[in-house]
């Protein structure tokens, strides 16, 4: 029997103020990159509650997505991970910046910073992934879809609830 391909599904938060953008600097297999607060779905999670999640772990702030920006595909063969070929699907989404909390931020994340659209441009080699800088043009376009468009079914995250101990009858 043949093994099923997935993609890994991801998450990332495009988050803008005066012209700025939201980008955290980290620690990757392949040296120290760049990238949206941004990480992977995990079982249980609807896509909105993982960018929220994300957003929190690897900047501090949180985070309320208004819109989808855009889904997105991509492929990496990583050479720092012997020849790894995984396919991404990243779902990016607008939002408002909130509160920022007095935490750690999440392991191999080095710090956060402010750029700009062409100071994010000029640094594409530092790129964690070929759609950080997509996404932030997609979001300059205006491009925007309603939330609504999302919908996670109620089974997804009461199996994380009945995984925890917590059934539903």
């Amino acid at each position: 029997m043949s093994e099923v391909w997935k993609p890994s599904v991801t998450v990332a938060a495009i988050i803008e103020r005066e012209g700025r953008f939201l980008m955290i600097e980290e620690q990757a297999d392949d040296g120290l990159r760049l990238n949206q607060p941004a990480g992977h779905l995990d079982q249980g999670e609807a896509l909105t509650q993982a960018v929220v999640r994300e957003a929190l772990e690897e900047s501090a702030h949180d985070f309320e997505p208004t819109a989808l920006v855009g889904m997105y595909m991509s492929r990496n063969v990583s050479s720092s991970r012997g020849g790894a070929d995984t396919t991404y699907l990243r779902f990016a989404f607008a939002g408002k910046l909130g509160t920022q909390h007095d935490r750690p931020l999440d392991e191999g994340i080095v710090r956060t910073l402010w750029m700009t659209r062409d100071e994010i441009a000029a640094c594409r080699e530092r790129h964690r992934s070929p759609l950080v800088l997509r996404c932030v043009d997609d979001y300059l376009s205006g491009q925007r879809a309603p939330l609504s468009l999302l919908y996670t079914d109620a089974s997804v995250t009461a199996s994380a609830e009945i995984g925890a101990g917590v059934a539903h009858g």
